[in-house]
């Protein structure tokens, strides 16, 4: 397993199995626009080049970055992928005041043990636009 900040030679094929259990996930393309539009990412890759695990972190450059998403293919997870992938993307915003996410409570304990605290977070979602694909018009 190798780890990269780039996503240099990469195509959307590279990022096939993503977004397990979402209803309405977004395409191999639309998921490799969201990757490019980050500020910056964490990507592990098998022994083939094809990403099997990922994290990513929007922010204003500034202060503070938002973790929005963390995932490892199924078949990949439980080897410590998730807390590598972490601390690679941790170790990029290590300049920035703030680093927040938002988690569901049974995870609690994975982001502590990297040295997050708990708070509050609230949210909107619209789940009619979780494909990421654009509007007709826009």
């Amino acid at each position: 397993m190798r780890l990269t900040d780039s996503l240099e030679g990469l195509t959307p094929d590279d990022l096939q199995g993503f977004f397990v259990g979402w209803p309405n996930p977004p395409t191999a393309e639309t998921f490799h626009r969201l990757l490019a539009g980050s500020y910056r990412i964490s990507l592990a890759l098998d022994e083939h080049g094809r990403v099997v695990g990922f994290a990513q972190a929007i922010s204003d450059g500034v202060l503070t970055a938002f973790i929005p998403l963390l995932e490892v293919l199924p078949e990949h997870q439980d080897r410590g992928l998730g807390t590598a992938l972490m601390r690679h993307l941790l170790e990029q915003l290590g300049h920035l005041y703030a680093v927040d996410l938002s988690c569901d409570d049974d995870v609690v304990p994975f982001y502590g043990r990297l040295g997050m605290g708990r708070g509050n977070a609230m949210y909107r979602r619209n789940y009619a636009r979780q494909s990421g694909v654009p509007e007709e018009g826009r």
